[in-house]
């Protein structure tokens, strides 16, 4: 049960350390630099989160998805404060 809670924590953390990055990303040309730099930045966070909660390789799939849905949460986010003010 604990490595369950442990497991979610980490890929919440994932999804809101990748929120930021998704929201900034909007704000640059598609496969730039920083585009990209937007993309990986949270990746060394969210794998020292989860090496150092002790979790195995086979949460990556989850946290690799978490950190998905931040990116498109902060594009939708970013998207639609543009179009309201």
């Amino acid at each position: 049960m604990q490595e369950s809670l442990i497991v979610v924590l980490v890929v919440c953390a994932a999804f809101l350390s990748s929120v930021p990055c998704g929201y900034l990303r909007q704000n640059y040309k598609k496969y730039s630099f920083m585009w990209f730099l937007l993309i990986h930045v949270s990746i060394p966070i969210i794998a020292l989160l989860r090496i150092s909660a002790g979790l195995s390789w086979r949460v990556i799939p989850l946290t690799v998805g978490g950190a998905v849905a931040g990116q498109i949460t902060g594009g939708i986010i970013n998207r639609r404060r543009k179009q309201n003010g």
